[in-house]
């Protein structure tokens, strides 16, 4: 039996808004930064995220709010979330690779779905870690400095998540732990962010 209130449950969407914020400004700064096929996998990388994350905060909702347990949703979570942080990492690897004009070898790159969690975990650390460092290298030619620590924090922040992934997950204050954690984190990345997107200029 998991210890969700409804009140967890509802500041479960916190990260979810956040991070969804962060991909509308992505989206947004790097539409013309990107090939057509570079724009695709970051909308659909974050889209993956977005909808993982969404889906995992109505799950907990529901379960606390008594209506039903719907688990599936619970359990789409990992790979959902895991695909879509590598896809949107190919993205951002192409956005500073300068790679604009042409397809690259990562467009081969097809994530296979297994039953074991490693495989999507070590996905979700090459997507997110991919996104950050790009993202850091990108600010940096900016000259938006001050936008790096963030996403180096907004990173961390998110490995911190695996080692409460560790403990207890029925436990109520392993899951606040995890929603303070996740909250910070994706803050981060979108203050990161709102930082950079001042410098992104549309190309026609």
């Amino acid at each position: 039996m998991y210890d969700f209130s409804v009140t967890m449950a509802l500041v479960d969407f916190i990260p979810v808004i956040l991070f969804a914020v962060s991909a509308v400004l992505m989206m947004r700064d790097f539409y013309y930064q990107l090939p057509k096929y570079g724009f695709a996998l970051l909308a659909a990388g974050t889209v993956d995220v977005f909808s993982a994350g969404f889906l995992k905060a109505v799950w907990k909702l529901l379960y606390a709010a008594g209506i039903c347990n719907f688990e599936a949703l619970n359990k789409l979570f990992l790979p959902t979330q895991s695909i879509g942080f590598l896809l949107a990492g190919i993205a951002m690897i192409i956005l500073v690779s300068g790679k604009n004009g042409k397809k690259t070898t990562l467009m081969a790159v097809a994530p296979p779905l297994f039953e074991g969690t490693m495989v999507f975990i070590s996905m979700m650390v090459l997507g997110l870690g991919s996104i950050c460092t790009c993202l850091s290298v990108y600010a940096a030619k900016k000259k938006k400095a001050i936008a790096v620590p963030l996403f180096v924090l907004a990173f961390f922040g998110s490995m911190a998540m695996g080692y409460t992934a560790r403990l207890d997950s029925t436990a109520a204050w392993v899951n606040w732990t995890e929603q303070g954690i996740n909250c910070f984190s994706q803050l981060c990345l979108m203050t990161g962010m709102i930082i950079i997107r001042k410098t992104s200029k549309k190309q026609a």
